[in-house]
């Protein structure tokens, strides 16, 4: 393909079909998609192990990859619960009639056409296409080249349900996985609203500084864990353990744990059997690793100052005993991707500095990282977790896929 512009064009009108669609038609829209996926399972399994056999099992990224029968039925729920939720556009945020006889009317609409890029987790696919579709919005996506085989049947069944529903099935575009074809996508203004990136930090950082189209970012998740000296110990290895070892590949696993000295020597070898039993490599500083190594912990290595601040994806975290609060909020600010952050204590004045100081997209007092999720925190699914400040932060989900417009009506006014 020389161009991918016929294909944004063919976006951009297509977001016409969908935006005129009634509510209640878009959402047996996606409860049909949904029974398709269910239908269909072995069919976008063995497109999936096409990709996943092209993938050496030692890539922490094969995780992502992976679309089993459980995470099909997962994707099925999850569109069963955005076609639940209320529509985000058209609703009317405001309305005054003027001194002159003008009725001003503030209200929500679609963004128009979303563009989305990301790398080898193809439920993204599914996740993106119903969100965009939910609110009356086209999408294009551009997903990485380990899910081609997955992304393309997954989107050959998106088109499909949109045929069925009478919508023009360009309102989901996949674009093709050659990189000549990116610089294209990143100057669409004509075409495209507003762009996504999901993946790594080298890739958001690149889409940041070559977009043309307005940047939503997803960050890359740094995550910290602090355990502070009145933290119930035993609560905390279980938290400190879920954060690293439940999904290690996502952006919202932990990264690093900073510990109080007053407890170090009583938490650290506490912790040590959980995550030796998931073979995780520890990247220690000098206090720590004394207390790691005369633990006996077997994955030990001295962390360098690249260790901090350092987005593993992996089962591999830094370890760092801090002499207070104050250290740590002082590590955090320094190394955050400000997504995540936790601190483990029974203080609760603390704890409430702790909400108040950190600047992340989500905080939290005596649970796990895990937790920042479209889905979990009932939002049906999310685009990815916005870093940034402006128009969103935290899950980009349904809710914040429109902007607003003045309508006003009159009769006659002149001015």
């Amino acid at each position: 393909m020389e161009s991918i512009i016929p294909m944004l064009e063919a976006a951009q009108l297509a977001s016409r079909s969908i935006k005129a669609l009634p509510d209640a038609e878009k959402q047996a829209l996606l409860k049909a998609l949904a029974a398709s996926l269910e239908a269909n399972t072995a069919a976008i399994m063995q497109e999936n192990k096409k990709d996943l056999d092209q993938m050496p099992d030692t890539d922490p990224k094969k995780d992502r990859l992976l679309l089993n029968a459980e995470r099909i039925q997962g994707l099925a729920a999850s569109l069963h619960d955005i076609a639940a939720l209320p529509d985000p556009a058209n609703q009317v945020i405001s309305e005054k009639k003027l001194d002159n006889g003008l009725l001003v009317r503030k209200q929500t609409v679609p963004l128009g056409v979303v563009g989305v890029i990301y790398e080898s987790r193809p439920n993204v696919t599914v996740d993106v296409a119903a969100l965009c579709l939910r609110s009356g919005n086209a999408c294009v996506l551009r997903g990485g080249t380990d899910a081609f085989y997955t992304n393309t049947c997954l989107v050959a069944l998106i088109k499909t349900a949109l045929q069925n529903a009478g919508v023009n099935p360009d309102a989901v575009q996949l674009l093709p996985t050659d990189r000549k074809h990116v610089g294209e996508l990143l100057t669409a203004v004509k075409y495209i609203d507003i762009l996504i990136p999901r993946g790594s930090q080298q890739l958001i950082d690149y889409v940041r500084a070559e977009s043309r189209v307005p940047v939503i970012e997803t960050g890359a998740g740094v995550c910290h864990t602090y355990v502070e000296q009145t933290a119930d110990l035993e609560k905390a290895g279980r938290i400190v353990t879920n954060a690293k070892v439940s999904r290690p590949s996502v952006c919202n696993a932990l990264d690093t744990v900073l510990v109080d000295r007053a407890v170090a020597t009583g938490f650290l070898p506490l912790l040590a059997p959980s995550l030796a039993a998931y073979n995780v490599e520890i990247f220690a500083d000098e206090e720590a690793h004394g207390i790691l190594q005369q633990a006996g912990y077997p994955l030990l290595q001295h962390a360098t100052a690249d260790d901090f601040g350092r987005e593993f994806l992996d089962f591999k975290c830094s370890v760092k005993v801090v002499s207070g609060a104050d250290e740590a909020l002082d590590h955090i600010r320094q190394y955050s991707s400000k997504h995540s952050e936790a601190i483990i204590s029974n203080n609760a004045a603390l704890s409430e500095r702790f909400l108040n100081e950190v600047d992340a997209a989500a905080v939290y007092v005596n649970a796990s990282t895990r937790f920042t999720d479209g889905g979990v925190f009932g939002l049906g699914a999310e685009i990815g977790i916005s870093t940034q400040k402006l128009h969103a932060r935290g899950p980009f989900a349904l809710e914040k896929l429109v902007t607003e417009k003045w309508v006003v009506y009159g009769d006659g006014q002149v001015r």
